[in-house]
């Protein structure tokens, strides 16, 4: 069985990070499905799914400083050239992290780690209104 939902939220831009852990959850809770995979995409080419421990160390310093130094803000990309946007580093940014990521469910409980969660990160210069896929397949 495949079921698809879609979780809708705007975001501030600048490396804003949402726990969506509790909206995936209840997407499953709903499917009734028992075991399989749950699968998280981001459509875009400014944001991006992946997974962390959601503690204001991390996500407010930590991994944005991290972020910055693989991709900073305010040096000149041949995308911004292009169009205009000043976005280059956040497209840089979501090709690395990536757009999803699949997660395996058992008696109908994501098989998360206990202090992993599941967030979009918009890396945008401004802010969004983003539409994630959550897809799951299972029995």
């Amino acid at each position: 069985m495949v079921k698809t939902k879609k979780i809708r939220l705007d975001t501030k831009g600048h490396t804003d990070i949402v726990d969506i852990t509790p909206e995936v959850a209840k997407i499953l809770s709903e499917s009734e499905t028992n075991d399989g995979v749950v699968t998280v995409f981001m459509p875009g080419s400014t944001a991006s799914i992946t997974t962390i421990e959601f503690e204001s160390g991390l996500v407010k310093d930590d991994l944005p400083k991290a972020l910055e130094g693989i991709a900073p803000t305010g040096v000149k990309y041949a995308h911004d050239s292009a169009w205009g946007e000043g976005n280059g580093h956040a497209h840089v940014r979501a090709s690395i992290v990536g757009p999803g990521l699949t997660i395996p469910f058992s008696q109908g409980e994501l098989m998360l780690g206990t202090w992993q969660q599941i967030v979009l990160i918009d890396y945008d210069n401004r802010p969004r209104s983003r539409e994630i896929i959550v897809q799951i397949l299972g029995e």
